[in-house]
């Protein structure tokens, strides 16, 4: 028997990565603005920002993204109500399809979220020093990186623009007709994990425990369980209080309250539990934390002297 091959294309080639960032903002900050001859795209993970692109301005929301084609001026602003998050990723292509992305502002899905996350967990892994540093303009790879890192990273990115590329052509309209007892249970399960999400964040500023969030969501708690490990790796209880440390980081940022009061306002019962807390998760005191990012966001542009 003759086998023959057949060669495998990419349609979608990264062939290399200039910066990834994953900023955590103060509400009033700006970065003043660049252009460079690669692509770079911009995603809002959480609040919101103004995008110059060009010469137009974009209002950009969460789970918004936009694509900066090669040597297009951009730069970024917070709107000073409330401190964004935002991913910023910088890379090489000569692939034809990226085409599609010029121009472009589209939403990304849970799926693309998730492909996102792979890229910051394998950067955090892959590279020496902070993803929070706006001025850094270049990636210092460890001397042992975990195998695969940066396999991941390219992986990761390419489905990811495969993705939004085919939710956002006439491809999709046929492909998601297929497999419908899977894309029904798919559904049914994201409903429901929607449901404890939405619970989640009504009731952010409280304290909750399995069993009241399984009572109130009518849930059991391995249904519970399975949602989330399936998504974070943790159980829902962990992740409720990995988001409300979150929702304290922002409120650190927008500089509006004290740490009493921030601890207070999220229903921690005492503001020594809220620190221990903050610690656990993000590895900085909240005071630590607060002066990381300010001395980030107030450090000279280096652009500047350029």
């Amino acid at each position: 028997m003759h086998y023959e091959s057949i060669p495998l294309i990419p349609e979608i080639d990264v062939d290399r990565i200039y910066t990834i960032h994953y900023f955590e903002y103060q509400k009033d900050f700006r970065f003043s603005g660049e252009s460079h001859d690669f692509w770079e795209f911009l995603c809002v993970d959480k609040g919101e920002v103004e995008v110059a692109a060009g010469s137009a301005a974009h209002i950009l929301k969460q789970n918004d993204i936009i694509f900066h084609e090669p040597n297009e001026f951009h730069n970024v602003t917070a709107n000073g109500k409330s401190a964004p998050n935002l991913v910023v990723i910088s890379f090489g292509s000569t692939s034809p399809l990226m085409d599609f992305f010029r121009h472009k502002i589209l939403h990304v899905s849970e799926q693309e979220r998730n492909l996102l996350s792979i890229v910051i967990r394998e950067a955090r892994l892959a590279f020496d020093g902070r993803l929070d540093n706006p001025y850094q303009q270049k990636l210092v790879l460890k001397e042992h990186p975990p195998v695969g890192s940066l396999q991941l990273i390219k992986q990761s990115l390419e489905r990811m623009f495969l993705s939004l590329y085919r939710r956002h052509t006439r491809f999709s309209s046929s492909a998601a007709i297929r497999e419908p007892n899977k894309l029904t249970t798919k559904n049914a399960d994201y409903e429901l994990y929607q449901r404890i999400l939405s619970y989640m964040e009504q009731n952010i500023t409280s304290n909750i425990t399995m069993e009241t969030l399984c009572h109130d969501t009518m849930l059991s708690a391995s249904k519970a369980q399975r949602l989330f490990r399936a998504r974070h790796s943790c159980g829902p209880i962990h992740y409720f209080c990995m988001k409300k440390v979150e929702l304290a980081k922002e409120l650190i940022r927008s500089d509006d309250r004290n740490f009493t009061q921030i601890s207070e306002c999220l229903g921690y019962s005492s503001v020594h539990y809220f620190s221990r807390q903050f610690k656990k998760f993000t590895g900085m005191t909240p005071s630590e934390y607060a002066s990381s990012i300010k001395g980030l966001s107030e450090r000279e542009d280096p652009a500047k002297d350029l």
